[in-house]
């Protein structure tokens, strides 16, 4: 039968460990990570790890001191309309922008994922990676002009991707995809610059169109200059009033020639002014985005080491509250193994009464139900123990080995050596006295009890 329940016993406990074993094993789908956190063990360096990340595969969660949640995969699309945005030439354009994002499954930025966005909503995890593109948007818009913005898209779009990038991955998340649409200006600068693009090809056509004209006015003139001096050899007053003519018309063409030059350089000036200033402010404006960068940074490692402290000061309570639970358990079984104990010393003792008890009734019925047949019984059954212990009292004192010296008889015809007998019976308690202090009479066949003369004239006797 005891092996049986034992078989029993052992067979429940297999059962209930595959049930936990099943009920534990937890498996990660492929379109999340499986975070588990608690007691995860420790990194390469003997810091304790905070949490353990599964992407795909399955992973045994311990009881009691582990737990496990999931982070999704699903990307997400951000649409940042960025505004009024600072260019290095301080002019604000407009950059209407989409940016697909999604938690990295990378092993160092997974970790910092399940540190900085477990329990979060997938909308509360699209405004965080918000911000952080909106502020590095416009870092890369104060540092490139218009022109290569407006031109150059992919190197733009290299310097967006680079900066957010670096920035999501601080807190889990990885860049899928950027599209930047029409970016425009409220000064009408980007408009500008299509115009400038028109205009120039418009006035290269117009140049070409001149070039045409000219060569045939060249040609034209040649014409006529070979007529004017067929001209003039016929009549020299004629061509000497020409050649006056002309050196009139280059002193004016001189005079226009100066005065062009004077403006080319006054405009010249103006605009490497203008340049040197639009540069200043570009400074000045940078200086301030780094400024601006270095807050953001330093508040970024404030809130890294923040979290940190929160989990390891979370971690030493639930070690201390697990700690003082093995101490109340601990009390609680000692508590118990000593009441169990006390128990079984109470259980054996009134055993041990009953059992005397029944004896003492068992005695009284062989006695007739005499009671004091039954006590000279039990007297009959210890006489012996009872002179043994009487006897072992002097058993020991060598008679041979004491020496008395007294000149003569003593009293009553007793020497000294007699005496010194007699008094050493009398320091045993005869047996009357060793019932009187047990509050019992001895019985009466076993001698009544004497007087004091006649106990001390037996005692001599028996010394004798």
């Amino acid at each position: 039968m005891a092996a049986l329940i034992l078989a029993c016993v052992v067979a429940l406990l297999l059962f209930s460990l595959v049930i936990l074993i099943i009920t534990r094993y937890k498996k990660c789908p492929s379109d999340r990570v499986m975070v588990i956190y608690g007691l995860v063990g420790s990194n390469n360096d003997g810091t304790t790890r905070s949490a353990r990340c599964i992407h795909g595969g399955a992973a045994f969660i311990w009881p009691v001191v582990q737990s496990y949640d999931f982070l999704d995969l699903t990307p997400l699309s951000i649409s940042v309309d960025l505004e009024n945005a600072l260019s290095r030439q301080n002019i604000r354009i407009n950059v209407p922008s989409r940016f697909t994002v999604g938690i990295s499954t990378e092993n160092g930025i997974m970790q910092n994922a399940a540190e900085r966005l477990l329990g979060l909503k997938l909308s509360e995890i699209q405004e965080l990676a918000k911000d952080i593109i909106f502020g590095q948007l416009r870092l890369v818009i104060a540092t490139m002009d218009i022109e290569e913005i407006n031109t150059d898209r992919d190197k733009f779009l290299e310097a967006v991707s680079r900066n957010v990038e670096g920035e999501l991955k601080k807190i889990g998340l990885r860049l899928i995809n950027v599209n930047v649409t029409d970016i425009s200006d409220e000064s009408g600068y980007i408009a500008a610059l299509g115009k400038e693009a028109a205009a120039k090809a418009i006035n290269d056509a117009k140049k070409t169109v001149a070039e045409k004209d000219r060569d045939g006015s060249i040609g034209e003139a040649n014409a006529r200059r070979d007529q004017r001096v067929q001209v003039s050899q016929a009549d020299s007053s004629a061509i000497q009033g020409e050649n006056e003519a002309q050196i009139q018309v280059s002193m004016s063409n001189a005079a226009r020639r100066e005065k062009e030059a004077e403006a080319l350089r006054i405009a010249t000036a103006a605009e490497k002014i203008a340049a040197a200033q639009a540069l200043e402010e570009a400074y000045a404006a940078e200086q301030k985005a780094e400024t601006a960068r270095f807050a953001r940074e330093k508040a970024t490692a404030e809130a890294d080491i923040i979290v940190k402290t929160e989990i390891a000061k979370r971690q030493l309570e639930l070690e201390a509250e697990a700690q003082a639970e093995q101490i109340r358990r601990k009390a609680k079984g000692e508590a118990d193994a000593i009441m169990m104990k006390m128990q079984a010393e109470a259980t054996g003792m009134q055993a041990m009464l009953t059992k005397q008890a029944e004896g003492l009734r068992e005695v009284v019925l062989a006695a007739g139900g005499d009671p004091d047949a039954a006590l000279r019984l039990m007297l009959a059954d210890k006489m012996e123990d009872l002179l043994k212990i009487q006897v072992e009292a002097v058993k020991g004192i060598k008679i041979d080995k004491v020496t008395v010296w007294d000149g003569g008889e003593g009293k009553e015809g007793k020497n000294a050596t007699a005496g010194f007998v007699s008094g050493l019976m009398k320091s045993i308690p005869p047996m009357s006295d060793m019932f009187d202090m047990a509050g019992m009479n001895l019985p009466n066949y076993l001698g009544a009890k004497q007087d004091a003369p006649t106990q001390s004239k037996a005692a001599e006797e028996a010394s004798e």
